[in-house]
């Protein structure tokens, strides 16, 4: 008996190594003939768990695809974790992924913080990223540091550098605001919006009247916003998460302070801000990266009557829309690659892209350049939380990347 035990115990740890060495090599691939693994990290609870949406928006594309017949034979297989905006734990995520999933692209993954720890794994494993949830993993310090670009990672998303600038000109020449604010998250999301807005600012000789640094998980804004105040402001940029938002400006509302709000395009969500602000986002002036989810865009109308059949507990909304651009040239490209898949054929041919257009803004993409766009919209809150379209899509002329 003990030797079939031990026989048995032998033959069980040859089949436990060859399972293994097999689920290894499928890692190290990421697709066979009748899959392609997909992954994206996400902040699914937190301090930024309104933005989750986006990466279950990204889900409803793959959903469709699947339901179409998927890619030349292969069905896309999603996998999804939260980060919980947290960069330390975005990091374990993506190597859990990587390691014992084995994945062959990653999408989204909004966060600046949790991109920057990511974006030299992935680079290091030659995992393709398109398109990145966020642009400040593809900042203009980036670019110094790194040119030519990773050839794994491809963006979409505009630099925050570059929508700063845009709405800080729309504010400055369109609306005559002389003394501008701005409350900035204390990361390199928070610091490339201050970057954009200041770059602009020195054209016309200006500077800020005040600008303030604030945590991702802080609380209480009372003196932040007294000092805002007191600086005389009459508008005031926010480039922090949904959460930060909104104690702003409830902040503001008990103290009587009412300056015109800007923000950037994560905020851009209006129905949901307008409600988790009991209102208070009516006025608020933003960037949007993707179409509104009214738009009458035949794409737009194709992602509504699907979520309405595959995600009925889903809000249909703007962050949900974004998951569904920024994976659109991952689907894109797959298809363009036919049935003789692997990361060097999607690699040469992401950089043919030339004025792709999807939800977004057009993307060119090439060897030496894979920030795909620098436009955005910049749009207004209505009552109740309605679109108002104040100036259509922007490029922004200062933006010194595009000069590499």
């Amino acid at each position: 008996m003990k030797r079939r035990e031990i026989l048995f115990a032998v033959t069980l740890a040859i089949v436990c190594i060859f399972i293994l060495a097999v689920d290894a090599s499928a890692g190290k691939v990421g697709f066979d003939s009748k899959e392609i693994r997909i992954a994206q990290f996400s902040p699914q609870t937190g301090p930024a768990a309104p933005w989750g949406s986006v990466a279950r928006g990204s889900g409803l594309l793959f959903q469709i695809v699947n339901e179409e017949g998927g890619i030349h034979g292969r069905k896309i297989k999603y996998f999804l974790r939260d980060s919980q905006y947290n960069p330390a734990l975005a990091k374990a995520v993506v190597k859990e992924l990587v390691e014992r999933k084995g994945i062959f692209a990653f999408t989204g993954g909004v966060s600046g913080a949790g991109g920057t720890a990511v974006k030299g794994y992935l680079a290091k494993n030659k995992v393709l990223w398109v398109v990145p949830g966020t642009a400040a993993i593809n900042t203009v310090a980036d670019r110094d540091k790194e040119f030519p670009p990773s050839p794994y990672r491809f963006c979409s998303y505009p630099l925050f550098e570059d929508e700063a600038s845009i709405v800080t000109k729309y504010i400055v020449e369109k609306m005559g605001y002389k003394k501008i604010g701005f409350l900035y998250q204390n990361d390199v999301f928070g610091q490339g919006g201050l970057a954009g807005c200041k770059q602009r600012l020195a054209t016309y000789g200006m500077k800020l009247a005040e600008e303030i640094p604030v945590e991702p998980t802080e609380k209480d804004l009372a003196s932040q916003m007294l000092r805002f105040k007191n600086s005389g402001a009459e508008v005031v940029l926010m480039w922090v998460s949904p959460t930060l938002a909104v104690i702003t400006l409830k902040t503001c509302a008990t103290v009587g302070y009412k300056p015109q709000w800007v923000a950037f395009d994560g905020l851009s969500d209006y129905p949901l801000m307008y409600k988790i602000t009991g209102g208070l986002f009516e006025g608020v002036i933003t960037t949007a990266f993707t179409e509104t989810p009214d738009s009458k865009n035949p794409l737009v109308a194709k992602y509504r009557e699907a979520a309405k059949r595959l995600a009925p507990e889903e809000r249909w909304g703007t962050f949900y829309l974004a998951g569904i651009q920024f994976a659109e040239p991952l689907i894109e490209v797959l298809k363009r690659v036919g049935p003789d898949l692997s990361t060097e054929a999607c690699i040469k041919e992401l950089n043919s892209f030339k004025d792709w257009k999807g939800l977004g803004g057009a993307i060119t993409w090439n060897e030496n350049c894979h920030q795909g766009t620098d436009s955005v919209q910049i749009q207004k809150c209505g009552p109740g939380g309605t679109y108002k379209l104040l100036q259509d899509w922007t490029p922004n002329e200062l933006a010194t990347w595009k000069n590499k």
